[in-house]
């Protein structure tokens, strides 16, 4: 476990670090961004090239951006990108010119139900260019000529990066943790999911086991995730058991929201199910009517188990996708929660999944492993070893666990059966796991 106060401090550096930087779906914010996380995590980096057919889209020419000022009638700069780079229509073409205030209208993006805040607006696939400003801001503009300069390129021998690693476990089944990282600007809904994902990363490096690998994956959201997909879905339909998008982990709501899997069968599906039942989460079904990358994930070609786990989520607040999405809105703290309560999660569907029993033939001696009492009369019939005495719960749970490991049977649902949490039953686990009487990764059934 890390220590709060140091991962505290750590985690805002990295979003201080990370927060001015021009970022896009290609280009060098990007890249910039995957490689200064990428001295905390060793990520490898893909590059998918432009121009490239990735299932029905193509990837774009890579955006590089340099500037872009916006001056009234009167030389004063109304816009500027280098002091907030939300001020630019993120893939504007290059323009320098100068334009009356009628003709730049069209090209002014403001939210008159958000007076004060600015805008975050794209235009990837269709070349234009605009300014984005307060309401405010843009009901005072005189009328006259105004100065438009925005200095950027398009490289056609570009490409769309993702990146990765791998935290290899015990077995070759997967857990995938993926969040993205393509908005300039914007911490809720941009910086919190990767924070949350290094913040699991460097908490699961220290783990002393890991049941399962775990795979971290940072992209550019949905042309990102689909150049993934494009290279590694035959992987994922092989060996991934289930996954997670992170987003939007750093507001201030206090329970996680799960949104399932369109399957909704994976480890998760079944245990924030019940999680939820408790009130301890939150649950939606699977939707394609909003969202992030699980859209593509759980495309009908694909129908990977992918969920996704949010906070406070994405157009639920005010502030989404506008400067009001900024530190005050997402805090470190909530952050550190988020990090706290998935790892919480992981732990346990570390010992969710299928369990086989590895001494299926008769019940296995268990006094000769301190398992079982060895002195066995009315006076202890109630204690499940010599020294425990626990009402014999421990040993209801050996012998429910030993029966029904069938490599067919969740441990999700033998928790049910002993009508006890599936956390209760890491310590049982882990001491079968060690009499190599369980295993959870031998893949077989009985």
């Amino acid at each position: 476990m890390q220590d709060p106060e140091n991962e505290h401090v750590f985690l805002e550096r990295v979003f201080d670090d990370l927060f001015p930087i021009c970022r896009s779906i290609t280009g060098p914010g990007l890249e910039k961004s995957l490689a200064y996380l990428g001295q905390f995590m060793p990520l490898s980096v893909t590059k998918i090239p432009s121009g490239t057919p990735v299932f029905d889209w193509v990837t774009p020419p890579e955006w590089h951006f340099t500037s872009a000022k916006l001056w009234g009638p009167d030389g004063q700069l109304i816009c500027d990108a280098g002091k907030n780079n939300l001020h630019v229509v993120n893939y504007s073409e290059p323009v320098d010119t100068e334009i009356a205030l009628e003709e730049l209208q069209p090209f002014l993006h403001s939210l008159p139900a958000l007076p004060d805040a600015i805008p975050y607006v794209t235009s990837y696939y269709n070349r234009t260019w605009g300014f984005c400003l307060s309401h405010k801001q843009r009901q005072a503009l005189m009328p006259g000529h105004y100065r438009v300069k925005i200095e950027s390129c398009f490289k056609e021998d570009g490409g769309v990066p993702f990146a990765q690693t791998l935290l290899q476990g015990d077995s070759e089944r997967e857990i995938l943790l993926s969040s993205y990282l393509c908005h300039p600007s914007l911490a809720n809904n941009e910086l919190s999911g990767p924070l949350v994902l290094l913040g699991l990363y460097r908490r699961l490096l220290k783990w002393p086991k890991r049941r399962f690998s775990y795979r971290f994956v940072l992209n550019p959201e949905t042309i990102g995730s689909l150049c993934f997909l494009s290279e590694h879905y035959q992987h994922l339909k092989q060996h991934l058991e289930a996954g997670l998008i992170l987003t939007c982990l750093g507001g201030p709501a206090t329970k996680l929201r799960y949104k399932a899997s369109k399957r909704a069968d994976s480890l998760f599906d079944q245990y924030i199910k019940r999680l939820a039942e408790r009130d301890a989460w939150e649950m939606i079904p699977f939707t394609p009517l909003g969202g992030s990358d699980e859209r593509q994930y759980c495309a009908p070609g694909f129908n990977l188990p992918m969920g996704q786990v949010a906070r406070t989520a994405y157009g639920s607040y005010q502030g989404y996708h506008t400067s009001l999405d900024d530190k005050q809105f997402m805090t470190i703290e909530a952050v550190v929660d988020s990090i706290d309560q998935l790892e919480k999660l992981l732990l346990d569907i570390e010992i969710a999944g299928k369990a086989l029993n590895l001494r299926p033939f008769g019940e296995p001696q268990l006094g000769k492993r301190g398992l079982y009492p060895n002195m066995n009369s009315p006076l202890n019939r109630k204690t499940s070893s010599d020294s425990l005495l626990d009402g014999r719960q421990e040993l209801n749970a050996i012998l429910t666990i030993l029966s029904d490991s069938d490599g067919k049977t969740t441990m999700i649902e033998i928790a049910d059966k002993l009508n006890l949490p599936l956390s209760a039953l890491q310590e049982v686990i882990e001491k079968l796991e060690v009499h190599q009487l369980v295993s959870f990764n031998s893949g077989r059934t009985l």
